[in-house]
């Protein structure tokens, strides 16, 4: 698709933009907002589940998004992340963190408790294994959710997600996922210009994410008094129960990317992968890299490539190939060369903060907003993916969605005996 005497385009990594991008202000965001609350009442309660990093970064960024906002509930599995995150959070944003000794949780049910207390809005950050029941549980009591991607880590769970994204409509509450590319300005703008047909007919393209091996990432060491249960949990970046392999984990958002372009979602796949670099124990049973083709309707092919291994070139990039021009996205550009070329060369403000100012402004103005089945199908993408190359099998979207019974979920929610999961090998682990 590219000429070989195309100068090589600039990348910016995604927490290259989040770091160079301007912020949206809350007066700048809401300037333009009418609240549908009664005057003294339109503040936002929020309860944060999962405090960990991401957690405490989606919810600053979440304080910082809008005026009246404030944290006043929080729960964890564990007291230490807990107790620091609460620290941290109130040094940081001062007044806006709420939360006492009472209403900040620690266990197994400290999801129950913070979706138990007054709050109009919880955050949903905890590994992707716990999210379809997390989400659940927050619905059903009345919360508006913002849920960090992945969703699910099985179809089983999946389709537990899209249930209660369903009820959600029903209840009228939003739900808000983190794929926060979606709102990054470039894309946005390259997009709009995909679905008016500036490419023609789309042939196919590639997705391609290579970077570091996270071999650093989380506790190395593990602690005498932690059971096979919370030394899972505290490495659950490379357990697959727990967050769906790298694919699912970090890759959704570039495949979400693809299914946005297309306006679709895969038909079928054929995948391989495997383990070459993360072979110790503490490394769990995830891959290190993966090769899927997906098939889209109309018979388009999209290449996807994979890895985390330190020493190997770092890409990042989506690009599709038409009858009348080809594009490329990456996180700091979008170009399209062909009968109607286009440079995005405009503002980049923050998606992170923008994307929790679009859900604080929808439940003040009661408008509807639910992305809770996209990133449903956007999860199952990367699943469908992973389980084709786990298996060595081709797979049907259809058949995965509607009858694969695999179910990731432990025999027991407790901290105790686990044995580690087998690593998957292509031909020989069976398609459940």
């Amino acid at each position: 698709m590219e000429k070989k005497s195309k100068a090589k385009r600039p990348q910016l990594s995604r927490r290259d933009l989040i770091k160079t991008s301007g912020l949206l202000g809350a007066a700048a965001i809401l300037s333009s907002t009418s609240r549908m609350f009664a005057a003294g009442s339109d503040k936002i309660r929020i309860g944060l589940i999962g405090c960990g990093g991401r957690g405490m970064y989606d919810t600053t960024n979440c304080l910082k998004s809008a005026e009246n906002v404030e944290l006043v509930a929080m729960g964890d599995l564990f007291k230490d992340r807990a107790n620091g995150a609460m620290q941290a959070l109130k040094e940081n944003l001062g007044e806006k963190v709420k939360v006492t000794a009472d209403s900040c949780f620690v266990g197994w049910d400290a999801y129950k408790k913070v979706i138990a207390c007054d709050v109009d809005l919880v955050i949903l950050t905890e590994a992707p294994h716990f999210r379809p029941e997390h989400l659940r549980a927050a619905i059903e009591a009345g919360k508006n959710v913002f849920m960090e991607k992945p969703v699910a880590v099985d179809p089983v769970g999946v389709r537990s997600v899209i249930e209660s994204s369903a009820l959600a409509d029903q209840k009228k509450l939003t739900i808000l996922a983190g794929t926060q590319m979606r709102r990054i300005a470039h894309l946005v703008a390259i997009m709009e210009r995909i679905h008016n047909g500036d490419l023609g007919k789309i042939l196919g393209g590639q997705c391609v994410r290579i970077g570091g091996g996270m071999l650093d990432w989380g506790a190395r060491q593990r602690q005498p008094n932690w059971s096979d249960m919370e030394w899972q949990i505290r490495r659950w970046l490379f357990l697959t129960w727990l967050s769906g392999d790298f694919i699912c984990e970090m890759h959704v958002h570039n495949l979400d990317i693809v299914n946005w372009a297309l306006d679709a979602h895969p038909v079928q796949c054929m995948g391989m992968g495997g383990r070459q670099v993360r072979t110790a124990p503490e490394y769990g049973d995830s891959y290190d890299h993966f090769a899927v083709e997906y098939e889209y309707p109309n018979d388009l092919r999209i290449e996807y490539i994979g890895a985390q291994i330190d020493g190997a070139t770092d890409r990042c990039d989506q690009r599709l190939a038409g009858t009348k021009g080809s594009a490329y996205m990456d996180f700091g550009n979008a170009i399209i060369e062909g009968e109607k070329p286009f440079k995005y060369e405009g503002a980049t403000p923050d998606p992170c903060i923008r994307q929790h100012a679009d859900q604080i402004t929808a439940i003040r103005e009661g408008k509807a907003l639910n992305e809770g089945k996209r990133i449903a199908e956007s999860t199952l993408t990367t699943i469908m993916g992973r389980m084709s190359a786990y298996t060595g099998r081709a797979l049907k979207w259809d058949w995965v969605m509607n009858a694969s019974k695999l179910d990731l979920r432990p025999p027991k929610y407790e901290f105790g005996d686990l044995p580690m999961p087998p690593v998957a090998i292509p031909g020989k682990t069976p398609l459940i």
